[in-house]
């Protein structure tokens, strides 16, 4: 039932709630909400796709966020403005379940995923300058997809990993989507957290020890950073 899976993916969550563990590093911040549904006794997640008309990553999958800003006195508070802001949904109707490690964006903002539920009656309203299009993906493409690439990629502080590459099919839409990079980044810790196997490709954690090894993969990144900071000085 509806009720069932929605506790049993509260409880994993909570276990992996940071709070405000990474709120004091020395980085701008931005937030992102993923929005968690449940349609057909299964969990999805709500994506979304940028404008054409915005300059920075037109037409790219995201999760509905952005910059904090000073009205703002958490990163849930940004998470949930933002999304009101992109796609219509009132803060009052987001079941706000915790924060989770964060990662950091191409232009070195420190990024906080903030997981809650929405209705599955909700209906987004796009803001056209800042969001072209609104789709669902069952959260278990995220670790068992049918179109899977990694790619490999370097950060500019010389941090090597692989990206995860996901295209999405949306049968009832007859349309395709192409998530990737942070965004992909985050859905697949999230299918993580909550379903608690092992992906059907290649991941960056310690499966047995999820909690330890994604903080950890996060300080390594922000040191990496950190040091080129540093060295740039």
């Amino acid at each position: 039932s509806r009720k069932r899976v929605k506790e049993k993916a509260r409880l994993r969550l909570r276990e992996f709630d940071v709070g405000d563990k990474f709120t004091r590093l020395p980085l701008p911040r931005a937030s992102v909400l993923l929005p968690l549904v449940v349609r057909e006794g299964k969990l999805h997640l709500l994506l979304t796709v940028r404008s054409m008309q915005l300059r920075r990553s037109p037409g790219e999958v995201c999760f509905p966020g952005g910059k904090s800003e000073a009205i703002d006195k958490d990163e849930i508070d940004t998470a949930l403005r933002e999304a009101k802001e992109e796609v219509g949904l009132q803060p009052e109707k987001v079941e706000v379940i915790c924060r989770l490690v964060p990662g950091i964006d191409k232009m070195n903002h420190l990024v906080t995923p903030v997981v809650g539920f929405i209705e599955d009656t909700f209906q987004a309203t796009p803001n056209p300058d800042e969001v072209s299009d609104v789709f669902i993906v069952p959260l278990e493409y995220f670790v068992k997809p049918l179109n899977y690439k990694a790619l490999p990629y370097k950060t500019s502080s010389g941090y090597s990993s692989w990206m995860h590459c996901f295209t999405y099919d949306d049968q009832e839409r007859k349309m395709s989507f192409k998530i990737w990079g942070l965004t992909a980044h985050f859905a697949v810790f999230l299918a993580l957290v909550i379903f608690g196997e092992r992906p059907t490709f290649e991941v960056d954690y310690d499966l047995d020890n999820l909690i330890s090894s994604s903080e950890n993969n996060f300080m390594n990144l922000y040191a990496s950073l950190y040091e080129r900071k540093k060295s740039n000085l």
